[in-house]
């Protein structure tokens, strides 16, 4: 019963600056508009600069040299700071990513309808509160797991890119923030090689997070950089321009604030505008992520998504049904106007064409449904092989699908006797891959035949990612088209040379490697020595090799 007065207080004090600091503001502006030069007792800052606050004694980031910066330390906070910020929504998508994709859907939905009553409340009580729904009998497992395989990438494509250029040319980074850390540091140090993380820290029972914080609650910057340093001042610090962090920045010899709107300059040039950094500046390749959200996971567009998910069903269960049923043609067509652009350059009927045994089309690996929609575009049944694909997947297939052991000798001979029959389709690579990156590329296939067709696939997803490595499998091909819009780019290139095969004189791993940069230069993606193994190494902490119920290897 305490908390409604709260709420209600809360209310009125929003109404109260809306409709009384909102138009004083206003007043004073048209005030200035007939000539009064009161800017100098309201700002210390230029005017041109659209801060949300009325003063700042701390220079712009962008006046911060870049140069003998190397042995030098910088200590800054994560929101706010290092990353784009909104304050329309503070730290929401990150802990709903931590609740969609660590805990349940059903949590993710209790977080969204809590956020008109958080809204309501002052910051601190709001970040406990988010803290609470996300993290209370969450697994420590399933949140170790989200810190690495999933928030990289949305910390990664949210930095902002004039903290991130001092970040990168100082020697030694500390991290301060009211963020729970274990949300942040595997991000922080793999990512960006920051030396240390000093976040909040949360209780747990056993195996589980209780939802609270251990005694010392939210961290307090100014306090926990005083514990950190003693005596010492580090060298640079980076906040946003209000008053908590101008007594974070106080405490170091030298202070910047962040604002969006000002763009850095550097000898006479200007950094692009671009409010992101791009992949090819991060220190370390994002080449591996889970999770099934393909999209920042901000409060209107989880409603959306929430309230898409009904309709997601049936039409993925509609798209499924003309895969199965109709003629390859009418299927594309009835595809294409639900939402699934498919596009397809090279293939001519003539080139595929073999007499005595089928062609092999070596295919880039995106999603299961890679050889359904080539079957579809060369208009005509092909058969797949794959190492791991659950009952479900098989069932609902439109094209035969046959399973692999991974013993190679047995694999090889299943491969020919299928080619004897017809058309094969493999992809090489093993597994699936969301950036990009091509993986190293199996030789086996080379070793079968010199009647091979390269196929450089790319696909694109607005919602909902079809593949992962930690989750259910049986769920992937539902997931992709539950998808409002998606696409599919395939380039059927040329059957490979006489030369360029094993029959030609070319070992199987050149052929191998052949084909995996034809494919990357047409799809303009980047080589990798990379493994399927190595892929569920990090995202799964596993090999990727599952048994089924009659213990035998998929």
């Amino acid at each position: 019963m305490a908390v409604f007065p709260r709420l209600l207080f809360k209310l009125i004090e929003c109404v109260l600056y809306q409709l009384l600091a909102n138009s004083c503001y206003k007043a004073a502006k048209k005030v200035k508009q007939y000539g009064f030069g009161f800017t100098s007792l309201f700002s210390t800052t230029n005017p041109s600069l659209k801060t949300p606050y009325p003063s700042s004694f701390y220079p712009h980031l962008s006046k911060c040299s870049l140069k003998n910066r190397a042995s030098q330390t910088l200590v800054c906070d994560l929101n706010g700071a290092l990353l784009n910020s909104s304050k329309s929504y503070s730290f929401f998508p990150y802990f709903m990513l931590v609740s969609f994709e660590g805990g349940s859907l059903f949590r993710a939905i209790i977080l969204l309808i809590s956020w008109p009553i958080l809204c309501l409340l002052d910051w601190e009580s709001k970040f406990k509160a988010m803290i609470f729904i996300s993290f209370c009998g969450l697994p420590i497992k399933d949140m170790a797991n989200v810190s690495t395989t999933v928030l990289p990438k949305f910390f990664l494509e949210n930095l902002n890119p004039h903290v991130f250029e001092v970040f990168q040319a100082t020697g030694s980074k500390i991290v301060f923030t009211s963020v729970p850390r274990v949300m942040v540091e595997g991000f922080l140090r793999n990512y960006l090689n920051v030396n240390d993380v000093i976040g909040t820290e949360l209780q747990t029972y056993g195996r589980y997070y209780t939802g609270f914080l251990s005694p010392d609650g939210l961290l307090v910057k100014h306090k926990a950089l005083l514990e950190y340093f003693g005596d010492q001042r580090p060298d640079i610090g980076i906040g946003s321009p209000n008053l908590h962090d101008h007594l974070f920045i106080s405490l170091c010899k030298e202070g910047y604030i962040v604002n969006k709107e000002e763009k850095r300059s550097q000898g006479g040039s200007t950094t692009s505008s671009s409010s992101t950094v791009g992949r090819e500046r991060y220190p370390k390749p994002l080449i591996f992520h889970d999770g099934r959200l393909a999209f920042l996971p901000t409060p209107f567009a989880s409603l959306c998504t929430f309230l898409w998910i009904p309709f997601g069903v049936l039409l993925a269960i509609y798209r499924i049904l003309i895969g199965i049923f109709l003629p390859y043609k009418l299927g594309l067509y009835l595809g294409h106007w639900s939402g699934i652009t498919i596009t397809q350059k090279g293939y001519t009927k003539t080139e595929a064409s073999t007499q005595n045994k089928g062609v092999l089309f070596v295919c880039s690996h995106r999603t299961l449904l890679d050889p359904v929609f080539l079957s579809a575009l060369v208009g005509k049944p092909l058969v797949a092989v794959t190492y791991s694909l659950s009952k479900f997947s098989e069932i609902i297939a439109p094209i035969k699908t046959v399973r692999l052991s991974r013993d190679r000798e047995k694999d090889g001979e299943k491969m020919q006797k299928l080619l004897g029959e017809g058309d094969l389709v493999v992809c090489p690579e093993g597994t699936t891959c969301r950036e990009p990156y091509l993986l190293r590329f199996s030789p086996l296939f080379a070793e079968l035949t010199d009647e091979i067709v390269p196929v450089a696939v790319n696909s694109w997803v607005s919602m909902f990612y079809g593949t992962t490595a930690s989750g259910l499998k049986w769920l992937d091909p539902i997931l992709f088209l539950m998808n409002p819009r998606a696409a599919y780019h395939m380039v059927i290139l040329p059957k490979l040379p006489k030369e360029m095969t094993c029959g030609g004189g070319k070992s199987s791993y050149q052929v191998a490697n052949y084909v995996q940069r034809q494919l990357a230069d047409v799809l303009g993606f980047e080589c990798t020595k990379l493994t399927r193994k190595d892929k569920y190494m990090m995202l799964a902490g596993n090999e990727g090799v599952v048994q089924d119920h009659k213990s035998s290897k998929k």
